[in-house]
């Protein structure tokens, strides 16, 4: 049986960015996340987390600190009722950095490797899920995947002109005004 999932890029959409978020001091959680993910589990989505995470490549924090601070994550949604099936991470930047992650990758959105990933490993029927982002490459991640409903957060990285850039893309101002996408 084919799944139907919520793909959900992380800083801007879970957390509220602050560039390079590691610490769960510095994690806040963006309001509206919890409903809107018991939203989406109430109507049968399984819960993904795709995320690039340059600040790897660049030295900022390392590989096991990012997945400290996922797990406490993963397990404050798991106290909210909330299953977060897998958290997909790219710790890849291609020119920007400091180790072994500075290359090109499939990976690192706009590439759909994170999302393609998740369709194997979860039997995900990707023309039935949903991805919601703060930025364009989240957009294109999801348009490279199949993924047609696609939700732009606007923030600092987007523009009025932002949505013409891909067709397709459905902009809200806030998580409160996506519930209506989830069906």
């Amino acid at each position: 049986m084919m799944n139907k999932a919520l793909f959900l890029d992380r800083d801007g959409i879970i957390n509220v960015d602050h560039g390079y978020v590691h610490k769960i001091e510095d994690f806040e959680f963006v309001d509206g996340i919890f409903d809107l993910c018991r939203l989406a589990t109430d109507k049968g989505y399984k819960i993904f987390v795709i995320t690039n995470q340059a600040g790897i490549a660049r030295g900022y924090y390392d590989k096991t600190t990012f997945e400290a601070l996922s797990q406490w994550m993963v397990n404050v949604f798991a106290d909210q009722g909330i299953t977060i099936a897998k958290v997909y991470y790219c710790p890849h930047h291609p020119t920007k950095g400091v180790n072994n992650f500075v290359m090109s990758c499939v990976c690192r959105k706009p590439e759909p490797g994170m999302i393609m990933q998740a369709q194997q490993e979860f039997s995900i029927a990707l023309a039935e899920s949903i991805f919601i982002g703060d930025k364009i490459s989240d957009m294109q991640a999801a348009s490279n995947a199949g993924i047609e409903c696609r939700i732009l957060v606007n923030s600092r990285y987007t523009n009025e002109s932002t949505s013409e850039q891909i067709e397709g893309v459905n902009r809200v101002n806030t998580l409160n005004q996506v519930s209506d996408y989830i069906k």
